[in-house]
């Protein structure tokens, strides 16, 4: 039986008094892969820091799966290239989870860690400086990083942007295999044409959900151009929002509960998740 890795229930996220994402619900699937796709602004970096829980709330929860270890990869704009450190310490911090700040790294780990810098193309860049490499070169360092980590769910936020067709097609290889094995992977994309090719299940914000479900659905015209239209309507300054009764993003049964409360203080993140040395669950 098909189980739940991550369960959304009437959502809401936001900054301040400002909601960013809207009424989701619904499921993520053990060792699904899917996109989540939408115009600038519309939610989907909200999506990922509330999953992996830098953001509470504010209304609904978040479950996720208990004994689920979690790889998040935030926007390449969003690290401080200059931390003067080797490309060979950037991948060993995969290692924490398992080991500590101060736990010993074994000769295994070791391996682990050259392993993983092969996998991604980066053999002989070892020692180089994270502030010389290109943003193609620094993405595929932390993609070997999220590699040590071992995850059961895999959070990549904009992973393609910045980098070169090349990379891309590396990277894209990398989540295939995640895939292949039975991982629950998450990615924020901007590439359409690119989602269609390499992610089966598509979820499409426009701060609120529009349409989530098999990619070829989910990315219909009809629903880009309702995103479109919600996201023209948008205003940053919008008062809390009632969800509206006769819009449901189709697919996947993922059914909207629309009993929404207009209290701040009662959003859950269910973080049952073990980061250090938890089994992996069943695959699905």
């Amino acid at each position: 039986m098909t189980t739940a890795c991550l369960t959304f229930r009437d959502l809401t996220l936001g900054y301040g008094s400002h909601p960013a994402v809207h009424h989701l619900s619904g499921e993520v699937l053990k060792g699904s892969l899917t996109a989540v796709v939408g115009a600038n602004g519309s939610g989907k970096s909200t999506l990922l820091k509330g999953i992996v829980g830098v953001l509470e709330p504010m209304a609904g929860s978040c479950t996720v799966a208990p004994g689920t270890r979690i790889a998040y990869l935030p926007q390449l704009s969003e690290l401080d290239r200059s931390f003067p450190a080797r490309v060979v310490y950037l991948v060993s911090l995969g290692l924490w989870p398992k080991r500590g700040l101060l736990g010993r790294i074994t000769a295994e780990d070791r391996a682990t860690v050259a392993r993983a810098i092969s996998a991604v193309g980066l053999e002989g860049f070892e020692g180089r400086s994270l502030d010389t490499l290109s943003g193609g070169q620094l993405q595929r360092a932390l993609f070997a990083r999220v590699l040590v980590q071992d995850a059961e769910l895999i959070l990549l936020d904009e992973p393609f942007n910045a980098v070169d067709t090349k990379t891309v097609a590396d990277l894209v290889a990398l989540i295939g295999r995640w895939h292949g094995e039975k991982r629950t992977v998450i990615v924020v994309a901007h590439d359409l044409d690119l989602v269609r090719r390499a992610f089966p299940e598509t979820l499409l914000l426009a701060r609120r959900p529009v349409a989530w479900g098999r990619t070829a659905e989910t990315l219909h015209p009809e629903n880009l151009l309702r995103a479109r239209r919600f996201d023209e309507a948008w205003h940053d300054d919008a008062p809390w929002c009632e969800p509206d009764e006769h819009e449901h993003p189709g697919g996947h049964d993922h059914s909207h509960e629309h009993g929404h409360s207009h209290g701040h203080d009662h959003g859950h993140v269910h973080h049952d998740h073990a980061h250090n040395g938890a089994s992996r669950p069943p695959a699905a």
